[in-house]
């Protein structure tokens, strides 16, 4: 399967969203709404729920699964409020030691002008800060698109993980080839370089573990796909939890210092 190929199956609204999986992997999961400073941002669902009897905080991006609820959730692009109400989930998080699970299924951060005057950038760059620096076990999951800023603000996790179809960029391809190549529809070439595939990442150490998706398509049978994710959040929580506060986030810090390549001159 070429790297197209997993772009579309990406972002198929026939995949699984967040909510999806909060409904079909937690029990009596009790959501949070606003940012207490502006408003409340649908495209970021926030919360509390049980994972196998313990308690965990849960941030996940949704995008809707058709027209209406694609409208109502802004197409799962997230202004400041959502990433602000985030932040203001994983410090409850963090003062009561839950441990935090993300979901990552968004083209980007709301690029409008309203997002820009409120602090789109800012908004982003705070969680960034944010994340390395709490005590509590963070789980990432790339669930479907997960493209530019608007998925990293969410992604910095102890573990990282990407569904076997899902893809996590910079930009999108789009974007990638309309700045390279000056032309959108070069897409699927810019797909076949950008390594935004599941397996590619793996191969960078970007993310550490790949969920497998049945061959016939997820939304064929979404239950394999929310048990083998359900065993793996429960391991890597009780692994992670062994860890001093100092240990889980210098493991944090580690994981992120040592992606990608430079050189000292």
């Amino acid at each position: 399967m070429e790297a197209w190929d997993r772009v579309l199956i990406a972002r198929s609204s026939k995949r699984p969203t967040s909510l999806d999986y909060i409904n079909n992997i937690f029990d009596d999961f009790i959501e949070m709404h606003g940012d207490r400073l502006y408003g409340d941002d649908k495209s970021i669902i926030t919360g509390i729920a049980m994972l196998d009897g313990k308690p965990v905080t849960i941030i996940g991006e949704e995008k809707g699964s058709n027209t209406t609820q694609r409208l109502y959730r802004n197409f799962g692009m997230p202004n400041p409020e959502g990433y602000r109400k985030a932040l203001r989930a994983m410090k409850q998080a963090d003062k009561f030691n839950r441990p935090i699970i993300t979901f990552i299924d968004t083209p980007g951060a709301y690029p409008g002008l309203e997002a820009e005057e409120r602090g789109q950038g800012e908004a982003i760059a705070r969680n960034l800060m944010e994340m390395s620096c709490l005590r509590v076990p963070i789980i990432c999951v790339v669930i479907g698109e997960g493209s530019s800023g608007g998925a990293l603000a969410i992604g910095v996790g102890n573990r990282v993980y990407m569904l076997e179809n899902s893809i996590y960029s910079i930009l999108s391809p789009e974007g990638f080839a309309s700045i390279l190549w000056k032309d959108a529809s070069k897409a699927k070439e810019a797909a076949s370089i950008m390594k935004l595939t599941a397996e590619d990442l793996k191969n960078l150490d970007v993310i550490d573990n790949i969920i497998k998706e049945p061959s016939e398509g997820i939304d064929n049978n979404p239950n394999i796909v929310f048990e083998s994710l359900k065993k793996e959040l429960i391991k890597d929580i009780e692994n992670i939890e062994k860890l001093t506060e100092e240990e889980i986030i210098k493991q944090r810090e580690d994981k992120f210092r040592k992606i990608g390549k430079y050189m000292v001159v």
